[in-house]
C-alpha cells in the first residue's frame, strides 16, 4: 500500500459521493462485521458441544460448565479495560491482538486432550474477545460520522450480532453432529486469521490524543475484579446456591471492589471512566437496556433450547433450526434500523423493539407440554425484531455525541452491561423454569412459560425505560439519521421523540 493511499485512509471521513472512500468504508465495514460474528457466534456455539465435551474428555456436568464460565468471566471482566485500551493504544492495534489471541486460543482450545488446557483455553478466547468487542464498535463509531451514515452501520452491526448469536445454535449442531465438537473451536481459526491480516490493510490506526494520558492501571484492576466476580457469581449460583459462602464471597467483592473503583476514579487525574461520560443519561439508559436485554436473550435460548429438547424431544440441530427464524429477523431489523429510525425517531424504535419483544414472549407462555412443534414458536421472530432493534438503538444512542478520544470506552460499558445481564438471564431464567417445574433438571411446559412470562415482564421494562428516557432530553434527527455531523462537544442528554 503506497504512502500516499495509506494517508488517504487515515484521514477524516470523506463525503459519501466519494465513491472511492465508500468502497473502502463498505470493505472495512465487513471485516469488522465479520470479526463482531465470529466472537458473537462463539456465545451460543459452544453450549450445543457441551454433552459431547463431557463425554470425550471423561469430566464432570460441573467441570464442563466452566467451559462457559471461564469464557464468561474473561470477557465480562475485561471489557472496560479492552475499550479504554483500544482508545489510548490505537483502535486498530487492539483489534488485531484481540483477535490474534481469540484464534491462538481457538486452535488450543479444538486440540485440548486435557479439561484444563481447554478451559484455559476458553479463558483466552474471552479475554481476545473482551479487547475485539469494543475496539470493532469504536472503530465503527469513529470511521463513520454520525447521521445517516453511521446509523446505517451500526444497524448492521447490531444485525450481524443478532444472527451470529442464533447460527451458533444452528452451526454448533450441524458441526457437532457431524463432524465433532472440536470443531466448533477450530472453525474460528482461519476467520480469525484472515481478518487479522486484512485489517492492516483495510483499517485506519485511529486512537484518541494519548499526549500525557496513561491508562488507570488501579482502576482497570478494581474493576475487572469486580465484574469478574459479579459474572462468576450469577453463573456459578444455580450450581452453588445463592447463599452458599462461594456466592455471597464473590458479591461481597463486587461490592467492594465497585465502590474502590468509585473513589480511586474520583481521585485519579485521567480516570477509565471519565466523570462527564458516566454523566451521560444517553450512556446510562443504554447501560440499563442493555442490562435487560442480555438477561431475557441469555436467559431465553437455553430455555427455549431445554425446552425443546427435553420436552419437544427435538435433535439439536432440529433446536437450532426452529430458534433460527429469530436471527433471521433480528438481521432484518438491523439492516432496516437506519430507515425506520428516519421515519420515527430512535426512541420509538426502541419502545416498538421492547413492546415487539414483550409481546412474541407473551406468545411463548402459551407453548405446549407434547408435539413436535408449535405455532406459538413463530413469536420468536417477535422476539428477534425486538433484541436486535434495542440492540441497534442503544448502540446509537450511547455513541452519538460522544468524542472519538471516549468512543472505545464507551463500547466497553455497553457490551459490559449486556455480558452482565445475560450471566444474570442465563442464571435467573433457568431457575423460574425449575422453581415451577419443580425439576432442577428436566424441562417442562409449564415452568418454561414461567421463564417466558419473566422474559416478557424484562422486556416490556426496557420499553418503559426507552419510553420515560425519551421525554427527559432530546438527540437532533440529524444527530441519528440526518445528514449533519454534531460537534462532540454538543453532547447528547437521551433520546430522540
Amino acid at each position: 500500500m503506497s504512502s500516499a493511499l495509506a494517508s488517504r485512509f487515515r484521514s477524516s471521513p470523506r463525503p459519501a459521493s466519494d465513491t472511492g472512500t465508500t468502497a473502502h468504508q463498505s470493505l472495512r465495514l465487513a471485516l469488522i462485521l465479520i470479526a463482531a460474528f465470529m466472537v458473537v457466534l462463539d456465545f451460543s456455539i459452544v453450549n450445543v458441544a457441551l454433552p459431547s465435551i463431557e463425554r470425550e474428555l471423561a469430566i464432570t456436568a460441573a467441570t464442563v460448565q466452566w467451559v462457559i464460565t471461564g469464557y464468561a468471566i474473561a470477557f465480562g471482566g475485561l471489557l472496560i479495560l479492552g475499550g479504554r485500551a483500544a482508545d489510548l493504544f490505537g483502535r486498530r492495534r487492539m483489534f488485531i491482538a484481540g483477535l490474534l489471541a481469540f484464534t491462538a486460543a481457538s486452535l488450543s482450545g479444538g486440540l485440548a486432550h486435557d479439561p484444563a488446557l481447554l478451559i484455559a483455553s476458553r479463558v483466552v478466547q474471552g479475554a481476545g474477545a473482551a479487547v475485539v468487542a469494543p475496539a470493532a464498535l469504536s472503530l465503527i463509531t469513529t470511521s463513520f460520522p454520525e447521521g445517516q451514515s453511521r446509523t446505517r452501520a451500526l444497524g448492521m452491526y447490531g444485525a450481524t450480532a443478532s444472527i451470529g448469536f442464533v447460527a451458533g445454535q444452528v452451526l454448533g449442531g450441524i458441526l457437532v453432529q457431524y463432524i465433532s465438537w472440536r470443531a466448533v473451536f477450530l472453525v474460528n481459526v482461519p476467520v480469525g486469521l484472515i481478518a487479522a491480516i486484512l485489517a492492516p490493510r483495510l483499517l485506519a490506526n485511529s486512537r484518541g490524543p494519548a499526549t500525557g494520558r496513561k491508562l488507570d492501571i488501579r482502576g482497570a484492576a478494581l474493576i475487572t475484579t469486580a465484574m469478574a466476580a459479579v459474572v462468576f457469581a450469577v453463573s456459578e449460583a444455580d450450581i452453588a446456591g445463592w447463599l452458599s459462602p462461594l456466592i455471597l464471597s464473590a458479591l461481597i467483592i463486587f461490592v467492594a471492589g465497585t465502590g474502590a473503583f468509585v473513589v480511586a476514579e474520583r481521585r485519579h487525574a485521567d480516570p477509565l471512566l471519565p466523570a462527564d461520560l458516566v454523566a451521560r443519561p444517553a450512556l446510562r439508559t443504554a447501560g440499563l437496556m442493555n442490562l435487560l436485554l442480555g438477561l431475557w436473550n441469555g436467559g431465553e435460548m437455553l430455555v427455549l433450547s431445554l425446552y425443546l429438547q427435553q420436552v419437544l424431544r427435538d435433535s439439536p440441530l432440529a433446536t437450532g433450526l426452529v430458534i433460527a427464524p429469530q436471527g433471521v429477523i433480528g438481521f432484518t431489523a438491523g439492516a432496516f434500523g437506519a430507515r425506520l429510525t428516519s421515519r420515527i425517531g430512535i426512541r420509538r424504535v426502541l419502545v416498538l423493539s421492547g413492546t415487539l419483544a414483550a409481546a412474541g414472549f407473551a406468545v411463548l407462555t402459551q407453548v405446549p407440554a407434547s408435539g413436535h412443534y408449535s405455532p406459538a414458536l413463530t413469536a420468536v421472530m417477535l422476539v428477534g425484531f425486538g433484541t436486535a432493534g434495542t440492540a441497534f438503538g442503544t448502540m446509537v444512542i450511547a455513541t452519538t455525541g460522544v468524542a472519538g478520544a471516549e468512543q472505545g470506552i464507551v463500547g466497553g460499558v455497553i457490551n459490559t452491561s449486556r455480558q452482565v445481564g445475560a450471566a444474570l438471564g442465563a442464571a435467573l431464567l433457568p431457575a423460574i423454569s425449575a422453581a415451577v417445574s419443580h425439576d432442577a433438571v428436566t424441562a417442562t411446559a409449564r415452568g418454561t412459560r414461567a421463564a417466558m412470562l419473566a422474559a416478557a415482564v424484562t422486556a416490556a421494562a426496557a420499553a418503559l425505560i426507552a419510553w420515560r428516557g425519551g421525554k427527559t432530553a432530546r438527540l437532533s434527527p440529524a444527530q441519528v439519521s440526518g445528514s449533519g455531523e454534531t460537534p462532540p462537544a454538543a453532547a447528547p442528554r437521551a433520546l430522540v421523540a
